[in-house]
C-alpha cells in the first residue's frame, strides 16, 4: 500500500510545490488539507481545485471559523490571553484549530505522515509537531522547507519545471498570516528594529492619527463571552467580526513588538488585532467589577502561564487543560455590559455595569451615605503591618 501524507495546505506557492516535493523525495500520495480560519483570500473550493491540479490525490477543505472563534479565541478572551502582556495569541490560537482537523485527516485517509510548510527558526513548526503528537502520538512530522532544503528559489524553480497553475512572480516583501483575530506581519525591512513600519504594512486597521469621529459600543458578556453588541444578539465570531470593523476603522489593535519566540531567537513583528484587543480590554474591565479580589489576583498569574502555554505550541497538554478549568470557573459570574469609546488608536472603558458587581457604591463613596465603618481601619493596619514592624526593631537596631 502506498504511504499516504497529509499536508497542511494555504493554496500558496510554497505549500502548492511541497505536494509534488513531497511526493518526488518520499513517493508517498499526498492529501492536501485548507482550514478556512477566516484568514480571507481565495474561495475555498478554488483553493482545493488548485491542490488536486498540483498533484494532491485527494483534497479536504474546512469552514472553521465558527469553530476557531468559539474553541480557541473564546478561551483566549477568557483567558486576557496577552503574550509578554502584549500579543493576543493570534497565530498560537489558530494552529491547534488547523492541527485538529490534520489529525482527523490523516485518521479517515490512514496516512502515517502530516507535513507543514514551516520554517526551522519559527514557532509554528513547534505548535504544529506537538499538537500533532499529543493527539496522534504515532503519526510521523515532515517539514519539506527545514528537513528537504526546500528554499524559495528551489520552489519556484519546481513550480516552472511542473508547470504548477499558481503565480510565481509577484511575492510581497513580508511575511504574513492572518485569521479572524488578527494579523501578523514580519520579516522585510521590519527586520531592522530600528525601521518604523508603514502603513502599507497594515490591512485590518486604519490610520489611528486620520482624523475622526469617536464610535461608542456596548458589549454585553455572559459568563465571560461576548453575546451581544449594542444590544444584538452575536455569536462569538460575529462579536469578533463586528469589533474588527468597527475597532478596526479607528486604528485600535496596532502592535510593534520585539518578542521572545520559542527557539530561543527574539523576532520584531508587527500585529494588528482590532477585535481581540477590544474584547479582551472589554472583558477585563468586566472582570474589574465582578471577580473577588484573591481570585483576581491569582487569575493574572494563570493568565500569563496560559498564554506561555498556547504561544509555545502546548495547547493540548495537560498542563493548559487543567487551567482552562480554574479559567472557566473564574469566568462563571463575568456577566453584564461594558461601554467603550473607540478613538484614536484606543479601546478605553467609559461604563460598566453587572447583576453580578461586587461594588458597593454606598461602601466606595466618600460622600453622605458611606457604610464602610473607618474606625476599624487603625486596628487592621496594626495587624496588617505587625510582622514588618517587628522585623523592622530587629533590623534597625
Amino acid at each position: 500500500m502506498t504511504e499516504r501524507v497529509v499536508l497542511a495546505y494555504s493554496g500558496g506557492l510554497d505549500t502548492s510545490v511541497c505536494i509534488g516535493w513531497i511526493a518526488e523525495e518520499t513517493g508517498a500520495e499526498v492529501i492536501a488539507v485548507a482550514v478556512d480560519v477566516g484568514q480571507g483570500g481565495e474561495d475555498l473550493d478554488v483553493i482545493r481545485k488548485r491542490a488536486l491540479a498540483c498533484g494532491a490525490v485527494e483534497a479536504e477543505v474546512a469552514d472553521a471559523k465558527d469553530e476557531f472563534a468559539d474553541e480557541y479565541c473564546l478561551p483566549a478572551i477568557k483567558a486576557n490571553a496577552l503574550y509578554m502582556d502584549r500579543y493576543p495569541l493570534v497565530s498560537a490560537l489558530s494552529r491547534p484549530t488547523i492541527v485538529k482537523h490534520l489529525v482527523a485527516a490523516a485518521n479517515k485517509h490512514g496516512a502515517s505522515t502530516v507535513a507543514h510548510g514551516c520554517t526551522g527558526k519559527g514557532n509554528d513548526q513547534v505548535r504544529f509537531e506537538a499538537g500533532i503528537s499529543s493527539l496522534a502520538p504515532d503519526l510521523r512530522c515532515i517539514a519539506p522547507v527545514r528537513d528537504y532544503a526546500m528554499t524559495r528559489d528551489k520552489a519556484i524553480a519546481f513550480c516552472e519545471e511542473k508547470n504548477l497553475p499558481i503565480a510565481t512572480s509577484k511575492k510581497s516583501p513580508y511575511s504574513i498570516d492572518q485569521n479572524v483575530f488578527g494579523r501578523a506581519v514580519e520579516t522585510g525591512f521590519l527586520e531592522d528594529i530600528w525601521n518604523a513600519p508603514i502603513e502599507d504594512v497594515y490591512d485590518y486597521t486604519s490610520n489611528p492619527a486620520t482624523a475622526r469621529e469617536a464610535d461608542e459600543v456596548i458589549i454585553t458578556f455572559k459568563e465571560g463571552a461576548p453575546v451581544a453588541i449594542d444590544g444584538k444578539p452575536v455569536t462569538v465570531l460575529q462579536a469578533i467580526q463586528q469589533l474588527n470593523e468597527r475597532a478596526g476603522a479607528q486604528g485600535v489593535g496596532r502592535i510593534d513588538m520585539v518578542e521572545d519566540r520559542l527557539v530561543g531567537i527574539k523576532s520584531r513583528e508587527v500585529y494588528e488585532a482590532p477585535g481581540a484587543m477590544a474584547l479582551i480590554t472589554a472583558h477585563q474591565e468586566l472582570e474589574s467589577v465582578t471577580v473577588e479580589r484573591e481570585l483576581a489576583r491569582y487569575k493574572r498569574q494563570v493568565e500569563q502561564r496560559w498564554s506561555e502555554l498556547v504561544y509555545d505550541g502546548l495547547w493540548f497538554s495537560p498542563l493548559k487543560r487543567a487551567l482552562d478549568g480554574f479559567i472557566a470557573e473564574a469566568n462563571q459570574q463575568v456577566s453584564g455590559e461594558v461601554r467603550m469609546t473607540l478613538h484614536g488608536g484606543r479601546a478605553v472603558a467609559t461604563g460598566r455595569r453587572s447583576e453580578q458587581s461586587l461594588y458597593d457604591f454606598n461602601l466606595a463613596t466618600y460622600d453622605t451615605g458611606d457604610t464602610f465603618d473607618q474606625s476599624l481601619s487603625k486596628g487592621f493596619i496594626e495587624i496588617f503591618g505587625m510582622s514588618s514592624k517587628i522585623a523592622a526593631k530587629r533590623d534597625l537596631a
